[in-house]
């Protein structure tokens, strides 16, 4: 059966956490408050934990989750390369809701789904969510959701979607903006094929950092999707 905890209790709060990291390390699954939507989080680095966080949601492998960490140093020992754009971008937008796709560090003994070498990655503006991956490490984040419904932006939602298939809800009370991340793909900038083409950062999904804002850091190297302004 599940645990629930009310974090804005300061003493279910220490208690959520200490479960919640059990359970990671258990290889089970969480639910996490974030600063955009509810996540449902497991070890990054246990690929039956992934595959069960995708069977939860009723994901195939062909839509890995992203990794959630806690900082820039996390990112620069996941990925292969941070090029100078990136960094321009993650030092404006990072901790916040923007997740970057870079091509993974090949050295990496991970199984996140069908990546084609390549790893999403975000560092949240959430309290809890960033002392929880400050002791676990970096987790396999989706949104807690049911593939095809709305992303949970409360406890309750996740609940009712995923049940008992999550060992540990952690309550924060509603999300604080229900916006899900921008996602971008900067894996050009990092892999140039001799018939590769100009390298450009594309964005993927515009959510709560706009195309807007992402051209404002780095200007026309911003790919926007068909139609876009």
């Amino acid at each position: 059966m599940s645990s629930v905890f009310d974090c804005r209790d300061e003493a279910q709060l220490l208690a959520g956490m200490r479960h919640a990291r059990q359970a990671i390390a258990r290889g089970e699954l969480i639910v996490m408050p974030t600063d955009t939507v509810y996540g449902i989080a497991a070890d990054a680095f246990t690929p039956s934990a992934v595959q069960r966080l995708l069977e939860a949601k009723g994901r195939g492998r062909d839509q890995p989750p992203p990794v959630l960490v806690a900082g820039q140093a996390a990112l620069a020992a996941l990925v292969e390369e941070i090029p100078e754009p990136v960094q321009k971008l993650v030092d404006e937008f990072w901790p916040g809701g923007l997740t970057i796709v870079l091509p993974a560090q090949p050295s990496l003994a991970w199984d996140l789904g069908d990546t084609l070498g390549t790893v999403a990655v975000r560092m949240p503006d959430q309290r809890v969510a960033l002392e929880l991956l400050e002791e676990t490490g970096p987790l396999a984040v989706s949104s807690a959701n049911l593939t095809g419904r709305p992303a949970a932006i409360s406890a309750e939602d996740a609940e009712r979607m995923l049940g008992d298939s999550v060992a540990v809800y952690l309550d924060a009370g509603m999300s604080e903006t229900g916006v899900a991340s921008t996602i971008i793909d900067a894996t050009s900038l990092v892999r140039r094929g001799d018939d590769a083409g100009e390298p450009r950062i594309r964005l993927l999904r515009e959510g709560a950092v706009t195309m807007r804002q992402l051209r404002g850091v780095i200007g026309e190297l911003l790919d926007a999707p068909d139609g876009a302004a």
